[in-house]
């Protein structure tokens, strides 16, 4: 029971930090200190997508499930839980996209956020 728990609060934690590596640069919007919490993000979530590593998260719910009594399951969490929600085939080039997605789509926010600052001065803390 405590090691199901644990699995799914890592799995919680999994996604939440997905989420917050795609979509965290949003809250430099608010949050300018934000940034140093999310660029390190940003930096693993590509590094994993593009050499196709397996994040340790998922070793770690994988043996916390089995040590409860449920079965694991083979690959990374992007294929085990997000695919089976959007049905696409996880081929390399789908890695690649979602590296660049995350690449881009944040580098588009810091590019408006830094320009918004310059424009307005320095933060006052």
């Amino acid at each position: 029971m405590v090691y199901r728990f644990l699995a799914d609060a890592v799995l919680i934690f999994h996604l939440c930090f997905v989420l917050f590596a795609v979509f965290g640069g949003l809250l430099a919007l608010r949050w300018r200190r934000i940034v140093w919490f999310h660029l390190p993000a940003v930096v693993w979530a590509f590094l994993v997508q593009w050499f196709r590593w397996i994040c340790p998260l998922t070793p770690l719910e994988i043996w916390l499930r089995q040590a409860g009594g449920e079965a694991g399951y083979d690959g990374g969490f992007i294929e085990h839980y997000i695919l089976k929600i959007l049905y696409i085939p996880a081929g390399p080039w789908f890695h690649i996209s979602l590296a660049a997605l995350v690449v881009f789509l944040n580098i588009f926010v810091y590019v408006y956020v830094f320009s918004r600052r310059s424009r307005k001065g320095p933060e006052v803390a």
